[in-house]
């Protein structure tokens, strides 16, 4: 809609007025940081002056305490002071440059004039603090800008809702404080505003979309009900932008009670979470706490297992086809990811309750102390009826006892009198000291040697007994490796645990392979979940209760065990979990539906599902060429934006496919294009195309190492792409030979969905059979 001459000119003095206003904050801010940089500079050098030190009695003691307190707690109002006017600065002079993005006036029920409110990525006050020049994009009042057209709307507060109508909506252009373009809209986003921000290049970090936040991704964003929250996505959908905006509003929404380090984010790789590391901090937001599950594993079982990582699995099984054992460990990897498999470690729980716990024994200068047969006596002499984990806790504090007895006892050991001779006088002197002051030692007497000598006996002996105390305590006596082993050690057992309905045919080769890699002391990534889950339940779920919100992005890929896992690890946080069912290109995500494993640890009534199916992070020929891809890829809806078909290339050799990737690279880079991927199927493919390549293009190869993503010419396997984003994208090898399973189907898929702008796939021989199906009119077919 036509804006006339006079509300432009009346617009973009409003623009000059605001910048002004900033200017001015600005300029306050930065002589008050100055100035409260040369308060705490000068608190720190001259602490001591003004501290009265004297430690001659209790009460100059206390003093001086109190004197301390009192200069250290102006240390830290000043830092605190200079902390939050360094913040405001950098929102300032975000600011500064695009004050607002949007504008809607609201007429509220009763009042007579509507309220204009502009919308920018924080708020800010006229000066004189009364009336609000800009609302945070998080504010209540904004949410009308993303819900509604014009016309009936309403909002909630914490007071209540909050009815009344739109009379006008706007959009702006805002770039270095001046006013290029605007608008008025009856939709929530224009699309001018949304193919402006969408034809750009893409970022080596995830850049924040508070001004072209989508109806849907705002209901995602602003749900403060749902224990849990489920977003259901397409690829470039906007799956995990919401989910960085929906941390931002909850900080914002809760900051009184919400700390950034109350929230968790579990994301698939390191490479990932340097992608998505500026996102909040645009916003002015401290970042949450990211993780991967895998850390979470390492930093648990690190020191008992050589973990397989998923990456390495999943090598494994895009590699190994040929060699043999390969289909059982797949079908080793769906079942041990299953709902069924959970359902078999719990049967196994219950049965342990009354017998088939294996222990260790406590041993100390490989001698037997506590036998495990003691311990396994003790447990299971107590009250069954109790769970297991309470009872570990009873035996815990029989061991201690036991323990202590074992300690005096120790004292007379001979290894003891050799420790004894090796002591520095020191150590006698202190001894002297400390019987003195317990009034034992007495004039010359034959007896003062003896007790000299079992109060060092008696120290020396507890700090060699302190390592088996804290095994204890740790519950180290419980032998879970061995327990977990014993499942499989007999494979008739399991098919009894299994629940009805349930049968593998294929258990004593599955259970045989598993053993082997045990024995290893090796733990493969289809086990570890299985066996925390399994340790949990033996000795109790340790629990994080400051954690108020957990996001899981790629939930797809996460098995039933990882779910409940995780929920029991944070039993106070709500959850998000956001994927695509499209991109499970795990071995264990096959043939089952993560979304309702962790749905059913949930009361249907706390959680809340959203599907989003418009795909904006392509162009329209690339998303109507890649959703043929997929079953039920019709349902994905592209967004409006042209560019190039994708192309489908047949080369003749490696050294054809080497000149044509290496011109395409240029006439990308020609054409502005600064991230260009060359995407593999894996590591080792990546590694020879970096090889090939190295000597012709500026380019930098993407492994499970790598931590930091920046723009340039990158050589990345499908799965570490999974999550990012890229200009352009050359499948390096799109042929029957390399992608021929149908359980490769959906890495094809993710691989290609990577493309913003441009796709380009290189085959040699025979083409996958998954472009078998493609419509001839969504791509341009090339020396085929």
């Amino acid at each position: 809609m036509s804006v006339s001459d006079q509300e432009w000119r009346e617009e973009a003095q409003r623009v000059e007025q605001v910048v002004d206003v900033i200017h001015k904050r600005i300029h306050d801010l930065t002589e008050q940081v100055s100035d409260v940089t040369t308060d705490i500079v000068s608190i720190r050098k001259h602490f001591w002056d003004d501290v009265t030190v004297n430690f001659e009695d209790a009460i100059e003691a206390v003093e001086t305490y109190a004197s301390i307190k009192q200069q250290a707690e102006v240390l830290s109002e000043r830092e605190r002071a200079h902390r939050h006017a360094v913040k405001q600065l950098k929102i300032l002079r975000r600011l500064e440059q695009n004050p607002y993005f949007g504008r809607i006036d609201f007429l509220e029920e009763g009042e007579r004039q509507a309220e204009p409110v502009y919308l920018g990525i924080a708020s800010l006050l006229d000066e004189q603090d009364e009336a609000f020049l800009i609302y945070d994009w998080r504010a209540p009042i904004s949410s009308l800008y993303y819900d509604y057209t014009p016309g009936p709307a309403s909002y909630d507060t914490p007071a209540g809702r909050v009815d009344g109508e739109i009379t006008c909506k706007r959009q702006y252009k805002i770039r270095d404080g001046r006013l290029l373009h605007l608008f008025d809209t009856g939709v929530t986003i224009g699309d001018e505003l949304l193919q402006e921000v969408l034809g750009k290049q893409a970022d080596t970090q995830m850049k924040s979309i508070v001004a072209t936040i989508q109806k849907d991704q705002n209901r995602i964003i602003r749900n403060e009900k749902s224990r849990l929250v489920v977003v259901s996505g397409a690829a470039g959908s906007g799956k995990t932008s919401a989910a960085m905006q929906r941390i931002a509003y909850l900080l914002y929404r809760y900051r009184k009670t919400l700390q950034a380090e109350q929230v968790v984010l579990f994301s698939p790789n390191a490479l990932f979470n340097s992608y998505v590391s500026t996102v909040l901090p645009e916003l002015g937001e401290e970042n949450m706490q990211q993780t991967t599950f895998q850390e979470y594993a390492e930093h648990r079982l690190g020191s008992q297992f050589d973990l397989e990582h998923p990456l390495e699995q999943m090598e494994y099984v895009l590699r190994a086809m040929e060699e043999p054992g390969y289909e059982t460990r797949l079908e080793a990897i769906r079942w041990k990811s299953s709902a069924a498999f959970m359902h078999i470690i719990d049967q196994y729980a219950e049965r342990l309750k009354q017998s088939g716990l294996i222990f260790r024994d406590i041993a100390f200068q490989d001698r037997k102390l506590i036998d495990a047969r003691q311990i396994h006596e003790f447990f299971y002499s107590l009250d069954t009826s109790l769970p297991i984990p309470n009872r570990m806790v009873l035996v815990a504090r029989w061991l201690l006892t036991e323990l202590k007895k074992r300690e005096r006892s120790e004292r007379r050991k001979p290894w003891v009198d050799d420790e004894l001779e090796l002591l520095d006088k020191e150590e006698f002197a202190k001894a002297y000291q400390q019987l003195r002051r317990k009034n034992q030692f007495h004039e010359e007497s034959f007896d003062d040697f003896d007790r000299e000598r079992d109060l060092l006996a008696a120290k020396l002996v507890k700090r060699a007994f302190k390592p088996l105390r804290l095994m204890v305590r740790e519950l180290g006596f419980i032998d879970t490796p061995g327990i977990y082993r014993q499942l499989f050690s007999q494979p008739e057992q399991i098919e009894i645990l299994l629940p009805d309905g349930k049968r593998s045919g294929n258990w004593p080769a599955i259970c045989e392979q598993t053993l082997l890699r045990l024995e290893q002391n090796q733990l493969s990534y289809e086990d570890t979940p299985a066996f925390l889950y399994l340790q949990e339940r033996l000795e109790g779920f340790q629990t994080n209760n400051l954690v108020r919100h957990v996001f899981i992005d790629e939930a797809q890929d996460y098995s039933p065990f990882q779910f409940a896992l995780i929920q029991r690890l944070f039993p106070r946080a709500k959850m998000t979990v956001l994927g695509d069912w499209n991109q499970a290109i795990y071995a264990h995500a096959f043939d089952q539906d993560s979304f309702e494993a962790v749905a059913s640890l949930y009361e249907p009534a706390e959680t809340e599902t959203f599907l989003l199916t418009k795909s904006y992070r392509s162009t329209r020929p690339i998303v109507e060429f890649t959703r043929q891809l997929i079953p039920g890829g019709e349902r994905i809806e592209p967004f409006n934006r042209d560019g190039l078909k994708p192309s489908i290339t047949r080369v003749q050799d490696e050294a054809a496919r080497k000149d044509w990737i290496c011109s395409r690279v240029h006439s990308l880079q020609e054409n502005g294009h600064q991230t260009i991927a060359i995407i593999t199927k894996t590591a080792a493919e990546a590694k020879a195309a970096y090889e090939q390549l190295r000597d012709s293009l500026a380019l930098r190869l993407i492994g499970s190492g790598t931590i930091t993503f920046e723009s340039g010419i990158l050589v990345i396997p499908a799965y570490l792409a999974k999550g990012v984003e890229f200009d352009a994208v050359i499948l390096h090898d799109a042929s029957r030979e390399s992608y021929g399973h149908e359980r490769e189907r959906k890495l094809f898929y993710t691989a290609c969905t990577r493309a913003m702008h441009e796709l380009h796939l290189l085959y040699s021989g025979e083409v996958s059979p998954f472009l078998a199906d493609v419509s001839p009119d969504a791509c341009e077919w090339i020396g085929s």
